[in-house]
């Protein structure tokens, strides 16, 4: 169910949130819903991964249980900047 939320805001900060949500392809009403959902379910995470920038938090635990050493990592760099 949608209801109607009524919000003031500086115009200059209107401005720019029409602007970024016509580049992204979302109303503004999505990107607050968004940002709303993103907030409410972060302060149900364990504190730990609230911390977590999102990124780093999408990549927690990716390599677990995978078979890479320390010396994989370290002749992936030598070889790198070589």
């Amino acid at each position: 169910m949608h209801t109607k939320l009524t919000l003031r805001i500086e115009e200059p900060l209107i401005i720019a949130a029409k602007k970024y949500s016509k580049q992204h392809g979302k109303s503004v009403s999505q990107l607050i819903s968004d940002y709303l959902t993103l907030i409410t379910h972060t302060t149900s995470r364990k504190k730990e991964d609230r911390e977590l920038p999102p990124l780093t938090r999408s990549l927690k635990g990716i390599l677990h249980g995978k078979k890479i050493k320390e010396s994989d990592y370290k002749k992936y760099l030598k070889d790198k900047y070589q």
